[in-house]
């Protein structure tokens, strides 16, 4: 675990996000917890993962703003959303396949 935890924060950082903080630490979240409700440009509202699954993610505050940043992560996908109080007015930032997997 420590091993995907180390390659996921190296691969946050390496996105090089203008007001995002360093990423340093991730911690396990159940996926009810961080699945929140996205608008797509089509206009469809979309939740991207699995409730009863466990993820790595972390919320740190984007800087000179009032709004954060979501970062949540298992073996195969990376997601940034930014995102107001309580997970309102979500926006993705970054979503992507990765190459994370661990041995």
């Amino acid at each position: 675990m420590q091993e995907l935890k180390d390659k996921l924060i190296a691969a946050f950082n390496g996105l090089g996000i203008q007001d995002m903080p360093p990423v340093t630490e991730l911690y396990a979240l159940k996926g009810s917890v961080i699945n929140i409700a996205y608008t797509l440009p089509s206009g469809e509202i979309m939740k991207f993962w699995d409730d009863d699954k466990i993820y790595l993610g972390y919320q740190l505050p984007k800087q000179g703003s009032d709004r954060c940043y979501g970062i949540v992560a298992d073996d195969q996908y990376l997601m940034v959303s930014e995102y107001s109080s309580y997970g309102s007015d979500a926006e993705i930032v970054v979503f992507k396949r990765w190459e994370g997997k661990t041995e």
